[in-house]
């Protein structure tokens, strides 16, 4: 099976980009976005200059547990830059989204309290909310980690969304929140 059929049979429809959306990204963004994959897991990632983004992160069924998950986040925390990443909402009925959080936490990653994230799916045409989590090596603040989800957004996610799906996404402002600090 390949990569892309592994992430669109886990990863839920309003979550994924569409395959010509990623190969694009790869060979039009190679230095920007990545693919890397082993035997039991996938990941794909941008790495900005001064952060990396985790678009996705899948590993096999079989072999969850095992520490490989750990494995490739460490290796990404070793380029020594923050890490952002969008999960789902904690939603208890299903226990991947519990066990999802608990992963990230484990691994060191905060929830950006002061970020909304809220996209309209060119797939369903559903309002698909996300949280983002983020792990910093330097104490990075939450407003910063915003201006660098708005560069994903549109650097990543809207890249050729016109052309790829007969309709743009939504601006960034109408996308991404931040609640002002007090």
């Amino acid at each position: 099976m390949v990569w892309y059929e592994k992430l669109s049979r886990y990863f839920p429809i309003e979550e994924m980009k569409s395959e010509e959306h990623m190969k694009l990204l790869l060979k039009e963004k190679p230095d920007l976005y990545k693919k890397e994959e082993g035997p039991n897991y996938i990941v794909m990632y941008a790495e900005f200059d001064d952060f990396l983004f985790v678009d996705y992160l899948l590993v096999a069924k079989e072999a969850r547990g095992e520490g490989i998950g750990g494995r490739v986040i460490q290796k990404l925390k070793e380029k020594n830059k923050p890490i952002i990443l969008e999960v789902e909402p904690l939603d208890y009925e299903d226990s991947d989204t519990v066990k999802r959080q608990r992963f990230y936490e484990r691994e060191g990653f905060k929830k950006a309290e002061m970020i909304g994230y809220r996209r309209r799916s060119l797939a369903t045409g559903e309002v698909n909310e996300m949280e983002i989590l983020y792990w910093s090596p330097t104490g990075e603040s939450e407003q910063s980690i915003y201006e660098k989800m708005k560069k994903v957004y549109e650097n990543i996610h809207t890249y050729k969304d016109e052309e790829l799906y007969g309709e743009s996404y939504q601006p960034v402002e109408d996308v991404l929140t931040v609640k002002e600090m007090r």
